[in-house]
């Protein structure tokens, strides 16, 4: 009874700090508001911990690693988003992550707190095909694959949606070139970095810098999503073979999450050899991310296949 009260006060709690983090947010994308940027920090952090919190009761109520049915794997992409805020503010996006992540978490969070029934919130003991470390290897990287490779393809549609009908498929060397002129220019002029002080910097110049760091986030986060998911298919063909002596029989997840991969393969073709951003990447980066979403749902929506467990039909 006392793990219950823990479990629902943090998911109370992160719930209305990530409700009082996300509206701030996407304004970063356009300019930096000090106190509202401090106050998001803050309440993205205590989200994170208050999730990392709930996951840790679950461990040690079911004595295994929560992501086991729908509610805990919905809640598992929340706790991966606010990871990647806490990550990218360590490594000083300037904001740009917030307007991506804190929305993704708030989505992911309200999803599975609002729209689950109370029964399905409740833990319970693994069914028979998950009882095994590689079954939770493989569950915990793709998850974690679902999640980034999310925030990734927001980023990209984001970056194309800001600059639509501006930007069809523009060189990322000619972007930086643009961009390192036009801060030259405005260093020669006012006599200041104009990295220092991004105000500053003309229209034209902001919008530069935000469409490259918008395709560099996009670009980074992608490849890690696709490399988690590249980790993940092969483990999820080991533990099949191992419960039904077949390394792949077809199922629906398993044959979405190879179209899935072979999108984010094609997006990260285009952007390694071609060097172009813009309609074309952002085009198969949405593919994907509503590849993922039919991935992660879809299955659990139709209650059909070998991977449905916790469906909602």
């Amino acid at each position: 009874m006392t793990y219950t009260y823990m479990e629902r006060a943090s998911i109370h709690i992160s719930f209305l700090m990530l409700l009082s983090a996300t509206p701030p947010n996407p304004a970063n994308l356009f300019y930096i508001f000090d106190k509202s940027n401090k106050l998001s920090k803050k309440s993205m952090t205590i989200a994170f911990l208050c999730t990392t919190e709930f996951s840790v009761i679950r461990w040690f109520q079911t004595r295994h690693i929560p992501p086991s049915n729908l509610y805990e794997s919905s809640m598992f992409p929340s706790w991966s988003f606010s990871l990647s805020y806490i990550i990218s503010e360590v490594r000083n996006q300037n904001g740009l992550s917030g307007a991506i992540t804190a929305p993704g978490a708030m989505l992911t969070h309200s999803f599975a707190t609002l729209g689950l029934p109370e029964e399905m919130q409740q833990s319970a003991p693994l069914v028979p095909a998950l009882q095994s470390h590689r079954s939770m290897t493989h569950v915990s990287t793709t998850l974690l694959s679902h999640a980034t490779s999310s925030c990734g393809s927001l980023s990209a549609i984001s970056s194309s949606s800001i600059f639509y009908g501006k930007i069809s498929n523009y060189s990322v060397s000619d972007l930086r070139h643009n961009c390192n002129k036009y801060s030259t220019l405005l260093n020669i002029r006012s006599g200041t970095d104009a990295r220092s002080f991004p105000h500053l910097l003309p229209l034209n110049s902001r919008r530069c810098k935000l469409l490259n760091q918008l395709d560099r986030w996009a670009y980074q986060i992608i490849g890690l999503g696709f490399s988690l998911l590249t980790i993940g298919i092969p483990s999820g063909a080991v533990r099949a073979n191992e419960a039904r002596g077949s390394y792949r029989s077809w199922d629906p997840k398993e044959t979405w999450a190879l179209v899935t991969r072979s999108i984010y393969a094609t997006y990260l073709h285009i952007r390694t050899t071609k060097k172009q951003m813009g309609e074309g990447p952002a085009a198969a980066a949405s593919t994907g991310f509503f590849l993922v979403w039919v991935c992660f749902l879809g299955v659990n929506l139709l209650g059909i296949g070998l991977h449905n467990y916790g469906w909602l039909v």
